[in-house]
Order: structure tokens, then C-alpha cells, then sequence
């Protein structure tokens, strides 16, 4: 090898160092500063304080798809509007004469088969009988023309078909049992009913759930309380169907759901429900436009509340869960939700300092919440990704690190 050749080997060498080295320094640069990143991606962030001051932004005031955060904004006003300790009913009405049993429902999202057996042994306890002609549901107090923007025909149980009297959020889980041979429930508070195996075995799962037509949903409520006053020796010669709830003055009782609204919007954030989301928004509009409740009554009194009470204004709601790809709402927007939100922050999911709701669909990624910091203020954040899942995961590493650099700097 000659001199000249070596001489440009080592130049070559020393100039790839070089680059590495400030090749690194701008990726260190990225990994410290979401902004490169909100810059290059349709995204927007922003961080605050507890008191709202802005730490961070980008595309503040920019509007995105906000997916499930969405239930944020639900959830509080569910909170503001019905009450903290808001509790569904559920009535019930017995006649004598004709021995029909009534049922109204109100849009309880959590009838579930627990609730619904503690029903039936509070209608044990108020009628004298053992003998049970019709179960008579009444479904009035929701409209019959609602329909989810979003909302598909699958068997996920986010498109459940929403209702005045539901049971199990129109779903019925099951699995095969090899001791048996047959199915089963899967859940064990949950009795299997034979009106469903056929669908069941349509399915061709050996394990997992189905969602009820909307024809389905209606009647499903009724046979599991049939279920239920059957195995506490109510003998029932009927059949269970759809009718109007009649009673004489004094005669109808009510049951109250043991959940209270914190509880139900617990859940709802937990499991990112669709379906308690859209039942909360729906029982919305009825406390203020009255029966029946529909989608129209429920996204107008959240609107009004939010501009009254959150000065939003001119951003797009169209349902309760942010499954619609139409909802539309920024950043700054979502601050002010979470601001208002903060005395429950608790009721969302936690991992370590991190308080937070997530929200996905096709193309979308959203994140939002607060960062419990080392001076144990809560710094409420956003994160709207509406793009293919790029830089999420960074941006929400950063914003955790600026949290820990604005209270080291205090």
C-alpha cells in the first residue's frame, strides 16, 4: 500500500468520526426536544402546569381526531351535570289482576347480571307472588332511532347497539366445555340462555362473545330477570315482550343502580367502554330536553355545557366515545377539559407517576392526562398523533423528562 492511499484511508476514517459524533449530538437533540418531532409529524402537544401555564406546546390551537381521550370530556360532564352520586333506576311494577310484571328502563350502562339479580330479589321482597304472568319492557325512554356516528355492524363490543334497558352491555360471553361438551357461559354470574346458541355457534369461536341485535337487546334484559325470579321458585307462565309501562299511582318502585357516576365513569375510562359513554351522553340530554333520549338531546347539552363552563367553543362533538372520526377538538381545547377534570384524576388509569387515557384508530394515536411531578403537582398533558403511530412513544418519553426538569429547575 502506497503513502498517498493510506493518507486518504485515515482522512476518510477521521471524517466518518466526525460525522458520527455530530450525528449523535442531533439525535440527542431529538430525544430531548418533542418539538423536531411535532414539527415533522400532523401532531399536536402540549404540557402545563396545574395552574394551566403552558410548559410546552405545539399545534396548539390546531384541531385533530381525538379518539377515546374523547371520554375525558364525557366523563366530566356526566359528573357536573347528573351528580357525583347519581345513581340509574331501574322501575318495576307488579299488577295483581293481570299478574304482568313491569320494567322501565332509564339507560342503566352497568345492568349487569350482579345488578340484575340484586333486582330480582328486591321485586321478591316488595310483591306477594309466586307466580308471574308476562315480563312486560318497556324500552320508551330511549328513542328508537338512535345511530352512533362511527358505530359499525362487527361483533367488537364497541358496536353494541345502545338502549333504555340493556343487559351486559348487549354482549354474551362464552366458551366450550370439554367436561360438558358444550357452551358455556363465561362468566359464572351469568347464566347461558338457549335462546342464543344458535348465534353462538354461528360464531364458530369456541371461546369469546357475540354482540345482540338490536332486536336481540331488547328482550335479553327480560329473559335474564325471567332467569333469575325462576331460580328463586317464581314459577313464570309467560313470555317476556316489549309494552308500556302502566301503573297506578303509588304502585311502581324504583331500583337504584349500586353504582354511583364516579363509579360508572371509572369503568368507562378503565375499559375505554364506547357503550357507557354513549349511554352517559344520551341520559345527558335528558335531564335537560326530557324523554326520549336521543343523540341530538345528549351532544347539544354537552356543547352548551362545555362553552359554558369550559369556555370551548367551536370544536366538533358528535357522540360521547370518540369513535367518530368527526370529532374534532386541539390540544389548548383538551387542556381545558383536563384542568376541570383534575379533581378526578384518579379515575383514570395509573402507571407509576403517569395518570392517563389513551385513544386509538386507523392512523390515529392519542394520549391524555397528568404527570404527577416530585413537588406532587399534577402537570396535565396532551398528545395527538393523527398520523401512522411515528414518534408517540418519544414525545410522551420527553414530556415525562420536562416534567422532571421543570420541578428540578423550581
Amino acid at each position: 500500500m502506497g503513502i498517498k492511499p493510506f493518507i486518504l484511508i485515515m482522512i476518510n476514517k477521521r471524517t466518518a468520526l466526525v460525522f458520527i459524533f455530530f450525528l449523535s449530538i442531533w439525535i440527542a437533540g431529538l430525544s430531548f426536544s418533542p418539538c423536531i418531532y411535532a414539527k415533522n409529524l400532523n401532531d399536536g402537544i402540549i404540557l402545563a402546569d396545574d395552574q394551566g401555564n403552558i410548559l410546552y406546546g405545539q399545534n396548539n390551537e390546531k384541531q385533530f381526531i381525538p379518539a377515546s381521550i374523547l371520554k375525558i370530556l364525557t366523563s366530566l360532564a356526566a359528573i357536573q351535570i347528573l351528580g357525583e352520586d347519581y345513581r340509574f333506576p331501574t322501575d318495576y311494577f307488579f299488577d295483581a289482576d293481570s299478574k304482568n310484571l313491569y320494567i322501565k328502563g332509564f339507560g342503566d350502562p352497568l345492568f349487569i347480571s350482579e345488578v340484575i339479580e340484586q333486582l330480582c330479589l328486591e321485586i321478591l321482597l316488595k310483591i306477594d307472588t309466586k307466580q308471574i304472568h308476562h315480563i312486560i319492557l318497556d324500552q320508551t325512554y330511549f328513542s328508537k332511532k338512535i345511530r352512533v356516528p362511527g358505530k359499525g355492524n362487527s361483533l367488537n363490543p364497541y358496536d353494541a347497539p345502545v338502549g333504555a334497558l340493556c343487559a351486559n352491555f348487549n354482549t354474551i360471553m362464552f366458551k366450550w366445555s370439554l367436561s360438558e361438551g358444550k357452551f358455556v357461559s363465561a362468566e359464572p354470574q351469568t347464566p347461558l340462555l338457549p335462546a342464543f346458541y344458535d348465534d353462538i355457534k354461528k360464531s364458530r369461536l369456541k371461546q369469546g362473545r357475540i354482540i345482540l341485535t338490536k332486536e336481540q337487546s331488547i328482550l335479553y334484559p327480560g329473559l335474564l330477570i325471567k332467569t333469575f325470579l325462576e331460580k328463586n321458585d317464581i314459577k313464570v307462565t309467560g313470555s317476556v315482550v316489549q309494552g308500556k309501562f302502566e301503573f297506578k299511582e303509588g304502585e311502581k318502585y324504583s331500583f337504584l343502580s349500586p353504582f354511583k357516576t364516579k363509579e360508572v365513569v371509572q369503568k368507562l375510562l378503565k375499559y375505554s367502554n364506547n357503550f357507557i359513554a354513549n349511554h352517559l351522553l344520551l341520559t345527558i340530554g335528558t335531564k335537560t330536553y326530557g324523554a326520549p333520549a336521543t343523540l341530538g338531546k345528549g351532544v347539544k347539552e354537552i356543547k352548551l355545557f362545555s362553552k359554558q363552563h369550559l369556555s370551548l367553543d367551536q370544536f366538533t362533538f358528535v357522540e360521547g366515545s370518540g369513535l367518530s372520526r368527526s370529532n374534532l377538538i386541539s390540544p389548548a381545547q383538551m387542556l381545558k377539559v383536563l384542568l376541570e377534570f383534575m379533581p378526578y384524576h384518579s379515575l383514570l388509569s395509573c402507571r407509576e407517576n403517569d395518570f392517563f387515557k389513551t385513544g386509538t384508530l386507523s392512523g390515529v394515536r392519542t394520549r391524555a392526562g397528568y404527570i404527577l411531578g416530585n413537588d406532587n403537582r399534577l402537570y396535565p398533558y396532551v398528545i395527538m398523533v393523527n398520523q401512522k403511530n411515528k414518534g408517540y412513544e418519544s414525545i410522551q418519553k420527553n414530556l415525562l423528562n420536562r416534567v422532571s426538569q421543570a420541578v428540578f429547575r423550581k
